[in-house]
């Protein structure tokens, strides 16, 4: 199929541009590189660099393309900046996502897969976290995402669209071979801030919370490959062809590392020590987050390449290696 890949260039949004082709499919990427890349594209992908809420300019792509299916990666994620600047998280997370869907609707493209994210369940009732649990967020980045689950919802019963929602955990790693993986700007994710740490790109990590009931007092969170994301994104494509279908998966190992155990594994991958600063507590950070993911292995047949937190290091430890100042292209 011709797949369009809205974020193409930015981390997640790359990596799987890189599976559908593996998979035989024809990705083509819109992206404003606000925060994306296209030195993390392949040579030959068609790009269009627009944004997703312009729906004159999606609405071009679509038809010139002849677009099957629409991925939706062109989210911003930063949780803390959700909290200071909201107005930014709805205009781009839920408005131009409902602006991107008018123009498919338009133009007659009624399959989209959707990024969305553990975080609209806010603090879990249990754990692990299974896709029935009440949703109920504790940020304005899980409720833009909440709030594009919902309007896909009343679009699958009102104009027949069929939609994967993917509530991530904490996505992770790089592609084996090192050639794409995470460069952000700023970084905020655990396993790059230790790596740069563990090399002197940085001074210090900074470890927020050294006293929670978990077994070594830091948080435990459920790391999952970029790349095993990516193929249960493509896994669903069959489950597509049914108008009006509305799917929602839980993407994670089932796992948990602690924010010790991530800082041991890249000690153990790097060879290096990484210089740690113990800080308080984060507002709004819970103990413990990690997935249940049986339905998406039950219905999708996803298999997880990558079980543990140490495989996913040794990945992203590949990419620094050979891009020890990230991409090329780096502040586009």
């Amino acid at each position: 199929m011709n797949i369009l890949v809205v974020g193409g260039a930015g981390y997640i949004g790359s990596h799987c541009v890189r599976q559908l082709m593996a998979a035989g499919h024809r990705p083509v990427v819109l992206d404003n590189l606000v925060y994306g890349h296209r030195a993390a594209l392949p040579p030959g992908v068609a790009f269009h660099e627009a944004d997703l809420g312009d729906e004159a300019a999606v609405g071009r792509v679509l038809a010139a393309e002849k677009i099957d299916l629409v991925m939706h990666f062109g989210a911003f994620c930063y949780v803390g900046e959700s909290v200071t600047d909201p107005l930014k998280y709805y205009f781009n997370n839920s408005v131009a996502a409902l602006h991107l869907l008018r123009a498919m609707l338009a133009g007659g493209v009624k399959k989209f897969v959707f990024s969305s994210t553990c975080a609209t369940y806010g603090v879990p009732a249990k754990l692990p976290i299974t896709e029935d649990l009440p949703q109920a967020p504790i940020n304005p980045y899980g409720q833009t995402k909440l709030d594009v689950e919902n309007a896909l919802k009343a679009l699958a019963l009102a104009h027949g669209l069929s939609f994967a929602a993917f509530r991530y955990f904490n996505a992770a790693g790089a592609s084996e071979d090192g050639s794409i993986g995470e460069d952000h700007d700023p970084e905020t994710h655990l396993i790059p801030l230790a790596i740069d740490a563990a090399t002197g790109r940085r001074p210090s990590l900074q470890l927020f919370g050294t006293d929670y009931p978990t077994p070594d007092g830091t948080c435990l969170r459920d790391y999952v490959h970029v790349d095993d994301l990516s193929r249960a994104h493509i896994a669903v494509f069959p489950k597509l062809e049914k108008p009006g279908a509305q799917l929602f998966y839980n993407l994670g190992t089932g796992r948990p590392s602690s924010n010790r155990e991530v800082i041991r594994a890249v000690e153990k991958i790097t060879g290096k020590k990484v210089p740690v600063i113990e800080a308080p507590r984060r507002p709004g950070d819970p103990p413990a987050l990690y997935a249940d993911s049986t339905k998406a292995q039950r219905e999708l047949g996803w298999k997880i390449k990558f079980p543990d937190i140490e495989s996913i290091v040794a990945t992203a430890w590949k990419w620094h290696q050979q891009h020890p100042h990230g991409y090329a292209d780096r502040g586009c």
